[in-house]
């Protein structure tokens, strides 16, 4: 064969193997979560208060579900997202609770990374990581790479911090990151999101050629809420309130850039179009700011620690080039515990043995299947848990609630009703409590019902001894 038309033939089936090896590698996952970022406070979900211009853009062009639960508060909610299993099977039914998931032995927890790392994914951490740090470091459960902070809502260092407040007190640990074990200062010109955003570009760049899963847990819009970089300096007369509204709206403008900055970065590196991309808040708004998270001028019925359906519903949407159809609402209902089975199909790599995995794939869906593998969402916080399907909710207690005016209200169902809609749903809802047994399983034992750091009392009363010695 003559020398041109050779050089024309290789190249041609070069370029065919080439597609065809783009067609069958396997995509590439980052899941994005928010912290304390309620449903209403996207504009995708109807917010009244709040722009979010990178976060819709994304959410029009995939999946969003608008009935997606998780547990109330963020430790909770991190065990479950990344175990996939309910916390009255971890353990994980409070803050404290979460900082011992068994990570050794045959009863070891299984995350995420482990998972796909069977199928070759290389996995990263980049954020918080605060509850579950002392069940180990992300090294431990199976993270390759990871950038992480003790404590929640880090921004600043304490000198910057410190001219920021209103007290010029400093809370948390915001002076040092972990790279990979190493601890490095935070100088006092860094703003933390923007160092988890460095690492996270160059750890894609690094492993472009994939499968790669990043876990990309942000620091905002956890407190304590302060200037952001792009906050403009306090006006004269300015007061407390206002000005803290004012940077709350800040550090959500500047989670929505960052978030436009990172799909630009795949966009830059090629990456965009085999990427399965997952955005998620781990929880309702934080309690200050719930009265003004408004859709329609009503706000959401409870908050961050409620099992009220303003505490477990969050925003959720995943979007994937070629895969998710644009513009699909999905009003079916799921919880966080389906992640981990989701992102298992979506690598081809097998679920954990020996346990039970509560979530159900939602890969179907993503595609724009409108049925789901599951017909009520659950979810769990202290010794408190409630099943939820489209139109009812039943609780621990036995009290069923109708829930077509949710989220903004939920109406307690009379025990004696006559209502035979109301009837069948309790009937469904009981069998699917008493199928999962939660009564059976770990209970708070310490904590005082909220689900926080244990027995608020009881520290209270020790910080007061304390501060007498």
């Amino acid at each position: 064969m003559p020398l041109r038309p050779l050089v024309a033939f290789v190249a041609v089936f070069s370029a065919c193997l080439a597609s065809l090896s783009g067609a069958t590698a396997k995509p590439n996952i980052i899941y994005i979560l928010a912290d304390d970022l309620g449903f209403a406070e996207l504009g995708c979900n109807g917010a009244d208060k709040y722009k979010t211009p990178n976060i819709d853009a994304l959410a029009k062009n995939g999946v969003r579900f608008t009935h997606f639960y998780t547990a109330p508060l963020c430790g909770p909610s991190r065990s479950l997202i990344l175990t996939g299993r309910y916390a009255f099977r971890t353990g994980a039914v409070t803050q404290d609770a979460c900082k011992t998931l068994v990570r050794t032995g045959d009863k070891a927890e299984q995350m995420i990374p482990t998972v796909l790392k069977q199928a070759g994914y290389a996995t990263a951490l980049i954020g918080k990581w605060g509850q579950l740090s002392p069940s180990g470091s992300p090294a431990e459960w199976g993270f390759e790479h990871d950038f992480h902070f003790k404590a929640s809502g880090m921004y600043w260092n304490s000198t910057r911090v410190k001219t920021m407040t209103e007290d010029g007190k400093v809370r948390g640990d915001p002076d040092s990151y972990v790279i990979d074990g190493k601890t490095i200062p935070v100088k006092d010109s860094e703003y933390i999101p923007d160092l988890m955003h460095k690492d996270a570009v160059a750890w894609l760049e690094a492993h472009k050629g994939g499968p790669f899963f990043l876990y990309y847990s942000m620091s905002h819009v956890h407190g304590e809420i302060l200037p952001t970089p792009d906050s403009a300096p306090a006006p004269a007369g300015e007061t407390a309130s206002t000005r803290l509204a004012r940077h709350y709206t800040d550090n959500i403008s500047y989670m929505d850039k960052l978030v436009g900055k990172l799909m630009a970065e795949l966009d830059r590196l090629k990456l965009r179009d085999n990427t399965l991309i997952v955005f998620m808040g781990d929880n309702g708004t934080a309690k200050a700011h719930a009265p003004v998270a408004t859709i329609g001028a009503k706000r959401l019925d409870g908050e961050k620690g409620s099992m009220k359906e303003g505490g477990g519903l969050v925003p959720f949407f995943a979007t994937w080039p070629g895969v998710t159809p644009a513009g699909k609402v999905n009003a079916n209902v799921a919880d966080a515990s389906d992640l981990l089975p989701t992102f298992a199909e979506v690598a081809g790599a097998p679920l954990p043995t020996g346990r039970v995995i509560d979530g159900r794939s939602l890969v179907s869906q993503f595609k724009g299947d409108t049925q789901s593998p599951r017909t009520w969402a659950y979810c769990q916080l202290s010794n408190n848990y409630y099943v939820r399907e489209a139109g009812w909710k039943l609780d621990q207690s036995g009290t069923l609630y109708d829930m077509k005016e949710a989220p903004f209200k939920e109406v307690a169902v009379a025990t004696d009703t006559k209502d035979e809609a109301a009837i069948a749903a309790r009937q469904r809802l009981a069998a699917a409590l008493t199928g999962l047994n939660p009564s059976a399983g770990f209970k708070d034992e310490v904590g005082d019902g909220s689900g926080r750091s244990g027995n608020k009392e009881e520290k209270k009363k020790k910080k007061k001894a304390a501060a007498a010695k």
